[in-house]
Formats: structure tokens, C-alpha cells, sequence
């Protein structure tokens, strides 16, 4: 069994390049990917952007802190996964899961946008995410992913459904528990790899990001 896989790019995120390769200097207009897949069985996001409001007053949802490390001047007001979704004639309440890759809020946001999803993330991500002293250092923000989703917790790697077309791949590093997701396609397979990899050169030159968790 194979799985349709469509690129949707929920605006851009303007960072600090030393957070992502360490040693460097300046800032970098990084893409906010989400990924819809198609299955027989159902229909999956890969990870959601970003809540509305980090466009009209991220100090508000982020705090003053987080809102000035990042830019978003490159998220317009129809970036939102929500509206993604619709510009390519997708219903937001008719998908059936989220695999978070992890529960930070460039990755999770828009998770209140697709209500009727069950989500899926790694145990410990979850665990981390309900931890608040662990919340508060990895900076996870309950209102990307508290909005009553069924949740399913998965410890390792994960096979959707069942057919080894949509496989959740554990991928701990950038934060307790976060995932890759491997999808099968008519014309071979493909790693979703969320933040375990910013850049082709992160892993040429074996370059490490700063944020990164360590126990």
C-alpha cells in the first residue's frame, strides 16, 4: 500500500542561524512545513504551523522572551494550516490524525485548527509536554496542543496503519520525544524529518543545532 503526499508551506519563520548551526551568525527565513498525506484509511497531517495569533501579537501567545528571538513578517494571513488546507479544497475537520514531530509551537500551533483529529506523539514528548518544570525548559506552550484531542501516545516506532506506508520513526534529540515520519509514495519512500535536521549541510559537515535536549 502506498500514500499520496502533498508539501504545504505554512509561511516562514525568521530565526537566529546559530540556533540552528552552531558557530554561525545572522538570521535565517526557515520554512514552517506541514505535510497532508492521503491513505485509504485516512488522512494525516505532519505537524500543524503556527496559531494565527504568533502573526497579530506573538508576545501575547509566545511571551515577550520567545517573541523576540523569532520573526514572523513572513507569516501572512493566509499561512495558517487551516487555510492551507482550504486553498487546496481540504476540509480541516475531515482529517483524521496529526503526527506532531514535537509539541513546539512552530509545529503544533495549528493543531486547534484541525479539531476533530486524534493526535499522535511519542510518550515521552507527551509526558514532557505535562511536565511544567520539563514544559518550561524545552518551551512548550499548552495552548498549541491542550484543545481535547484524542491523544495516542507511542513509544518508538509506530506503523499508522498497519501497512508500512505512514511510520512514525523516533528521532530524540531536538526535544524528548521527537519524531520523524517515514511515507511511502508510488515513487519510493520519504523522510519526513521535522527539526531532527535543518539543512542538507547540518549533515554534511556533522554540525549540531543549539537547540537541542539533553538529559
Amino acid at each position: 500500500m502506498t500514500a499520496k503526499l502533498y508539501a504545504l508551506t505554512c509561511g516562514r519563520l525568521v530565526g537566529r542561524l546559530k540556533d540552528m548551526i552552531e558557530g554561525e551568525e545572522g538570521e535565517v527565513a526557515l520554512p514552517v512545513p506541514s505535510y497532508l498525506i492521503e491513505h485509504a484509511k485516512g488522512r494525516v497531517l505532519f505537524d500543524t504551523g503556527m496559531h494565527p495569533e504568533c502573526r497579530t501579537d506573538p508576545a501575547r501567545r509566545l511571551g515577550e522572551r520567545v517573541a523576540k528571538i523569532f520573526g514572523f513578517q513572513h507569516y501572512g494571513a493566509e499561512d495558517d494550516i487551516g487555510s492551507r488546507l482550504q486553498a487546496v479544497d481540504r476540509d480541516p475537520g475531515k482529517v483524521d490524525y496529526i503526527v506532531n514531530s514535537h509539541l513546539h509551537f512552530d509545529h503544533a500551533g495549528g493543531n486547534e485548527l484541525v479539531p476533530n483529529a486524534t493526535m499522535v506523539v511519542q510518550k515521552r514528548e507527551w509526558q514532557a509536554a505535562n511536565d511544567p518544570d520539563l514544559a518550561a525548559k524545552v518551551g512548550f506552550f499548552r495552548a498549541d496542543f491542550d484543545h481535547g484531542h484524542p491523544v495516542k501516545q507511542v513509544d518508538g516506532e509506530h506503523d499508522l496503519f498497519g501497512d508500512g506506508s505512514v511510520v512514525c520513526l523516533p528521532t530524540y534529540g531536538h526535544t524528548p520525544g521527537h519524531q520523524s515520519l517515514k511515507v511511502r509514495t508510488e515513487k519510493g519512500e520519504v523522510v519526513l524529518t521535522g527539526d531532527a535536521c535543518y539543512f542538507c549541510r547540518t549533515l554534511r559537515e556533522r554540525r549540531l543545532p543549539r537547540f537541542v535536549f539533553d538529559r
